[in-house]
């Protein structure tokens, strides 16, 4: 399934070996160590860098926040998604480690089945990520060029080919890809599709995400709703304006992470996207209209 490369801490042996008998069914490569400072090291060592951290939040000496804060504070690292995974489920200290860095969140105890969702949408996030960063570079001389435009796309798979022209026309295509790609997705799925937030976090637990989006694209209702996308180029910034055709969505309670969907495996975008890739993010009305704004030069 995947050859992905994941580090593993935890100072419980035992948490340790569930991770591993959980994990290793779904071939991931894992490495395994018991104190954040080993991890550092491994960090550090590593012939083949990691695409994912599960990190206990309470472990003697560095504990996993620090370790956290460290990864976050060092450009090797800084990209490297984690899953803090604690009995801590206090909403201050849940804010604390989101606000550290750690976009995933995993409850003691927990069923093998959320573990595995878990890490596959951490997964999911790195392959869209890494799809929609060399889509952006691809043409970005061309793109400079461009002073505005309107596109309408229909499909999620038309989604990476349109983040190659829009995210290559921002100073740093990169981090505009991670963010567009939130914005463009959400549109098809929670706007055009109409799937709820209940109903992704069940086909995410389930392993039929995909299936069942493809399932609901082909029907009638939803086949020919499409999404519009326009691109302004102001002198001190690039605006993003995301129009779908669906009945919209309660946007305000996912511009910041909330700690009571801590463990769930999606439902952390938006607020990654108004975080790390924009200056300004603004949903109108009901919610399927987005502006969102990138600074020029930035």
């Amino acid at each position: 399934m995947s050859n992905r490369h994941i580090l593993v801490v935890d100072d419980e042996l035992i948490n340790l070996e569930i991770i591993r008998e959980y994990l290793e069914e779904a071939q991931y490569d894992l490495d395994l160590v018991e104190n954040a400072e080993i991890a550092w090291h491994r960090l550090e060592n590593a012939t083949t860098p990691y695409d994912l951290v599960i990190l206990d939040r309470m472990m003697p000496g560095m504990n996993g926040i620090e370790l956290l804060k460290k990864m976050k504070g060092d450009d090797r690292f800084r990209q490297i998604p984690v899953i803090m995974q604690t009995a801590a489920t206090d909403p201050r200290q849940v804010k604390e480690g989101i606000e550290a860095g750690a976009f995933y969140y995993l409850a003691k105890p927990y069923e093998p089945e959320t573990l595995l969702a878990i890490v596959r949408a951490a997964i999911d996030d790195i392959e869209e990520r890494e799809t929609a960063t060399r889509h952006a570079l691809a043409h970005v001389k061309a793109m400079e060029l461009l002073d505005q435009a309107e596109f309408r796309f229909r499909t999620l798979g038309e989604v990476g080919p349109l983040i190659e022209v829009l995210a290559s026309l921002a100073p740093n295509p990169a981090l505009a890809a991670t963010g567009l790609t939130e914005l463009l997705v959400n549109a098809v799925e929670h706007g055009n599709l109409g799937i709820s937030y209940a109903e992704k976090k069940r086909m995410r637990l389930e392993n039929t995400w995909e299936q069942a989006v493809q399932l609901r694209q082909n029907m009638s209702e939803y086949c020919e709703r499409c999404v519009r996308v326009s691109i302004k180029r102001h002198f001190d910034r690039l605006v993003f304006t995301v129009t779908d055709e669906g009945a919209g969505f309660d946007w305000q309670r996912y511009l910041d992470f909330d700690p009571e969907r801590m463990s769930d495996p999606n439902g952390r975008g938006i607020a990654m996207a108004r975080m790390l890739s924009f200056a300004n993010l603004e949903y109108i009305g009901n919610g399927n209209t987005v502006v969102a704004t990138i600074r020029a030069g930035v």
